[in-house]
């Protein structure tokens, strides 16, 4: 039986799945609540895999794949909805990976981003980073935040994006979205022109390299919001990997720059809710604070923790105690939370001590 692209793309949606595998020698496979099911019975062949890809992908991005091994590009499926799509090569076979964008956007309260942000992103300048690993919902968050800007603000928003995820209307902002290869060949080539369109906001979808993460640095100290993402986990690890992008005697300066720019980082993770239906976005948020900004200036972001703990009365919150959160009030199994902290034996620890059903068992007494 071959397989056909739209009707496992239907397929994928009718159970609520996040993403669609295409693999030579195994059934298609969606992500379904964060975990895999097999669309059918019959394994894939190296035909059909070239015939998935054919249907969905341009001239253009056949001959990228051919010439480089890989490309990536998003496509819109009829009206119901549109997929981000990474299309590579893997042991000579076409494989693919589908990744659902919902069309409509969620609000804070849908997607458990807290409110006291909307103040935080309200701010005329400065950058907000938003991070954590790939499927993680950073794309999500951004999104929502956009759009409550679009909803608030008479603001001209633009979005580099490769590919472009959310499309966002005109609301009250203005909006321009430019897609990285399709629109202009790189991040920072985008940023550079972005300063000469009058904008209020911009979101660099992927702070992927030096020239990146100047251009966006340089954005946000010269009287500009502008978002970002990175592949990082929790506030320490995004300055250090920030800082650690620059050359040696670059460093002590983009941590000056960094000080006096940088207002947030959202840290996130998708954790799977118990029930089985569907998953949760745990968060960390740090706001940068004055005693932030001399951490950051001072290179003692070890002491970021720290900071983020004493700092609930400014809206910060640590991942790990989102995570322990969603543990104790029985939404999210104990292994899910636990396999998604940043500091595992404190979690454990602080899990053990609140003895909770389905948690770690107790540490046994040495003999």
């Amino acid at each position: 039986m071959a397989y056909e692209m739209v009707s496992l793309l239907r397929m994928l949606i009718d159970r609520d799945g996040s993403d669609l595998h295409i693999a030579v020698d195994d059934p298609p496979a969606g992500r379904v609540h964060g975990h895999m099911q097999f669309f059918g019975d019959n394994p894939l062949t190296a035909e059909d895999t070239e015939s998935l890809m054919k249907s969905i992908a341009s001239v253009d991005n056949q001959q990228e794949l051919q010439e480089v091994g890989g490309t990536d590009f998003g496509f819109a499926f009829e009206d119901i909805a549109r997929f981000r799509v990474a299309v590579f090569k893997q042991r000579g076979y076409v494989g693919m990976v589908l990744r659902l964008i919902p069309r409509n956007m969620m609000t804070f309260e849908e997607i458990g981003l807290p409110l006291s942000l909307k103040e935080v992103i309200s701010q005329p300048r400065g950058m907000i980073l938003v991070t954590g690993p790939t499927g993680s919902g950073k794309s999500t968050s951004l999104a929502t935040m956009i759009d409550w800007m679009n909803m608030t603000y008479d603001h001209h928003i633009i979005t580099i994006e490769d590919p472009i995820e959310y499309y966002h209307y005109h609301k009250k902002s203005i909006i321009t979205q430019r897609e990285v290869g399709v629109d202009v060949p790189t991040f920072a080539e985008a940023l550079r022109r972005a300063l000469r369109m009058d904008p209020d906001v911009i979101l660099v979808g992927e702070m992927r390299d030096l020239e990146t993460i100047e251009a966006a640095v340089s954005a946000a100290e010269t009287g500009h919001l502008v978002f970002g993402t990175l592949h990082t986990t929790g506030a320490v690890r995004t300055v250090d990997r920030l800082v650690d992008a620059f050359p040696t005697n670059q460093q002590e300066q983009i941590r000056t720059q960094l000080a006096g720019n940088l207002k947030a980082v959202i840290s996130q993770a998708l954790v799977p809710r118990k029930s089985g239906f569907g998953r949760v976005a745990a968060y960390e948020i740090m706001i940068t604070t004055p005693a932030i900004q001399n951490l950051i200036r001072e290179n003692k972001t070890y002491r970021i923790t720290s900071a983020i703990q004493t700092g609930h009365k400014y809206g910060m919150n640590l991942l790990d105690e989102h995570l322990l959160a969603l543990f104790r009030k029985g939404i999210c199994k104990y292994e899910d939370c636990a396999s998604r902290a940043q500091y595992r034996d404190e979690f454990e620890a602080n899990a053990r001590a609140l003895g909770i059903e389905g948690g770690p068992a107790p540490l046994q007494p040495a003999n």
